[in-house]
């Protein structure tokens, strides 16, 4: 008998039983499917993995396209999406490697969906109506193996029931309202498949309503009137102080009085000193807004590389709403990993020199997971994105 230890990817097993095996994890496949045999302690462990989700809502019973539909339950997705038949020798691997367990560990990414993902495993593929639950914010050796050590003897059911209930709420938007719209089409002699849901509607109506703005809008001219000048071969620039001149003569009359001048009398130079705090910690959202500032990197594009140097276990958990960083992530160990990284080393040395090491943490927190940081964990073989949103 051993352990089962379920993951959400394969990449996340493969670093779970690597941080967890006292020596070195055995690797096995099943249909290609590869799952880890490991000791850890006295304990014999199977680390297995689905990959994303292996469970989707679907009608109980199909009587056709009919709407109103709340009938519906919880069932493997590869018999309902078909670009998901991928999915069916995952879900048998946990299936069999499930028969020989004696206990259950989820360790899935720890937010709504991932407690969802292993919910449907544990209680559908294993036949459990509980687990063990890892919480971790980063792939790294010893923030796994304290999850481990140190992890709840259930399941995290408040997220795992809100989850199911977004879930819910999506399935039940999303395919009557769409029907609904379909056949109000069809009704009038016309076909086209139409599209909406719990977020989808609203978001349509929003862009709908600037779009309409944006054509009523009636554009007036202005006039702006810049000097441009040179002190000490230095050129200056300024603006009159009216900013904009809806009357074009008015602006013609500033030109006329200024008209051959060639000095200009500065009237008081004044010179203000003031501190910069530091910019709060990343958390998804401002990520995704600085990436798109700074590379025109599109916020869609800037998670997929922020889960994929998470997964790789260079920098933390990155779907999180927090801004702030806890004591406990240890920033000198964590600055001192950087410092070995080449393009870090002197601005790290000189952070270490200071007597405390203090983010500036936002106010926005989030219950599972911290704001994002690196994990000082080198990152090798990057792209050029990636290191750029590895560099934020």
């Amino acid at each position: 008998m051993y352990e089962l230890v379920i993951t959400e990817k394969p990449a996340a097993a493969k670093k779970i039983a690597e941080s967890l095996a006292d020596g070195k994890p055995i690797k096995e496949s099943v249909n290609g499917v590869p799952y880890y045999k490991l000791t850890h302690g006295k304990k014999d462990i199977i680390v297995a993995c689905a990959v994303g989700h292996l469970y989707g809502l679907a009608e109980k019973n199909k009587k056709g396209w009919t709407f109103p539909v709340f009938d519906i339950e919880w069932k493997p997705i590869s018999e309902s999406v078909k670009n998901s038949a991928f999915t069916k020798k995952y879900l048998n691997t946990l299936k069999k490697l499930a028969k020989g367990a004696d206990s259950f560990t989820v360790a899935c990414d720890y937010d709504q969906e991932g407690e969802v993902i292993g919910l449907n495993v544990v209680r559908y593929a294993c036949n459990q109506k509980d687990a063990y639950r890892m919480k971790f914010s980063t792939l790294t050796k010893p923030d796994l193996v304290k999850a481990y050590e140190s992890k709840s003897p259930h399941i995290d059911w408040g997220q795992a029931e809100a989850g199911e209930t977004r879930h819910f709420l999506d399935w039940y938007n999303g395919i009557n309202y769409s029907r609904a719209l379909t056949a109000s089409i069809k009704s009038v002699g016309a076909f086209k498949i139409m599209s909406t849901g719990r977020v989808q509607g609203p978001t349509l109506k929003i862009i709908v309503g600037r779009e309409r703005q944006i054509k009523a809008f009636v554009s007036k001219p202005f006039w702006q009137i810049q000097l441009i000048g040179e002190k000490n071969e230095e050129t200056i620039t300024a603006w009159h102080k009216e900013d904009k001149f809806w009357e074009k003569a008015k602006a013609d009359s500033v030109i006329e009085k200024t008209k051959g001048q060639k000095e200009a009398k500065i009237d008081k130079i004044e010179r203000k000193q003031f501190n910069q705090m530091p910019p709060f910690p990343f958390d998804l959202t401002s990520l995704q807004v600085e990436a798109y500032r700074c590379f025109n990197i599109s916020p869609k594009e800037t998670l997929e590389i922020a889960q994929e140097l998470y997964t790789f276990g260079f920098v933390s958990y990155p779907r999180t709403s927090s801004q702030q960083l806890p004591q406990a992530i240890g920033y000198g160990r964590i600055l001192n990993d950087i410092s070995k990284q080449k393009q870090y080393s002197e601005l790290t040395k000189s952070l270490l020199k200071k007597n405390k090491l203090m983010p500036n943490n936002g106010k926005k927190t989030d219950p599972a997971h911290p704001a994002i940081f690196p994990t000082g964990i080198d990152p090798k073989g990057l792209n050029e994105k990636e290191a750029k949103i590895y560099d934020l």
